[in-house]
């Protein structure tokens, strides 16, 4: 059977992939505006607003991609007792999201990434965040709320950003209890610490991440993907690492073998929220019941047109489908 006839099948079936995301979720705001003339104030151009639009970053625009692809999400993490996680949550309402794993810490803002562009081109990105580590009593709260969810799911997404959520101690515990119940963690990573994940199933760096990690000089090529991935399977004894290689594709490590997949893209126009779409497409796939190297084949074409799209972008089901069979 075809990939497209296994991807139209797990259509034609019904079944909604039950997925528990868990992360850092922000709020990512856009202006849009022209700028025909520099400031006489500084040498920065002054941008005329046309419009604003909002939508959910982090772990909030995986749980879009997933929500695109079909899935059923629940998603945890935290948020601030402010008016920008009032409209997170109405967002996720609006989405069909279930958001009652998400706790409110008093002593933190949601996070906000503004992002100001002129025509296509971004020119200031304006970040309202705080990224200090939960409390002992917050971290425990969303703990026992999460793991009273993950026999409800089929797979468990960790997205970190490093904003604070996913401590060590914080990190092992909701890889024990998945473990503990039979379900796979895949892991979106972010910092040096990849310790933490030991346990989980799939992590998934992109090149830049992989190589500070493992504490590589440079990744020019497979013998160097290679050697960086032996460094995170002795921290973390992961089953696969999945390392996203921009203009190169994807490579899919296990201890025993790696494959390149090559990159599908004809047009790149805005690679923001490409990895979450990876994300979720190897996600979605794989709770469907597909293998690995059909989860990642996929989700190669789906990374291939979002980042046709200015700004985070999701896809679906018939547009991957379309994908595959333009590029044949």
């Amino acid at each position: 059977m075809s990939i497209v006839d296994k991807v139209r099948s797990i259509q034609k079936s019904g079944k909604q992939p039950s997925i528990l995301v868990i992360g850092d979720i922000m709020i990512d705001h856009y202006i849009w505006g022209g700028a025909t003339r520099l400031s006489p104030e500084a040498p920065v151009p002054i941008v005329n607003v046309k419009r604003e639009t909002t939508t959910l970053g982090g772990a909030g625009n995986l749980t879009q991609n997933l929500v695109s692809l079909g899935a059923k999400v629940m998603l945890g993490g935290v948020k601030g007792d402010d008016e920008a996680g009032k409209q997170l949550i109405e967002i996720l309402s609006n989405e069909g999201v279930q958001s009652g794993t998400i706790i409110t810490d008093i002593n933190r803002p949601t996070t906000i990434k503004t992002r100001v562009l002129a025509g296509n081109q971004q020119i200031v990105r304006i970040d309202r965040e705080l990224t200090d580590a939960l409390t002992p009593e917050l971290e425990y709260e969303l703990l026992n709320k999460l793991i009273a969810h993950i026999d409800e799911a089929d797979i468990v997404v960790l997205s970190d950003y490093n904003k604070g959520l996913f401590s060590p101690v914080f990190t092992q515990n909701i890889i024990k209890a998945a473990n503990d119940r039979q379900k796979k963690v895949i892991v979106d990573p972010k910092g040096l610490n990849y310790e933490k994940y030991k346990g989980a199933f799939i992590i998934k760096p992109n090149k830049k991440e992989l190589t500070e990690a493992a504490k590589a000089e440079k990744i020019k090529g497979i013998a160097d993907v290679k050697e960086a991935a032996k460094a995170i399977f002795e921290q973390t004894n992961v089953t696969y690492l999945v390392v996203t290689l921009s203009e190169e594709g994807m490579a899919i490590v296990s201890k025993d073998d790696c494959k390149i997949l090559p990159v599908k893209a004809t047009e790149v126009f805005d690679v923001t929220g490409a990895g979450d779409t990876v994300l979720a497409a190897i996600a979605y796939f794989i709770a469907s019941g597909l293998s690995v190297e059909e989860a990642c084949d996929l989700a190669n074409h789906a990374a291939a047109i979002v980042i046709r799209h200015i700004g985070s972008a999701t896809t679906t089901i018939d547009e991957i489908i379309d994908d595959i069979n333009n590029t044949r």
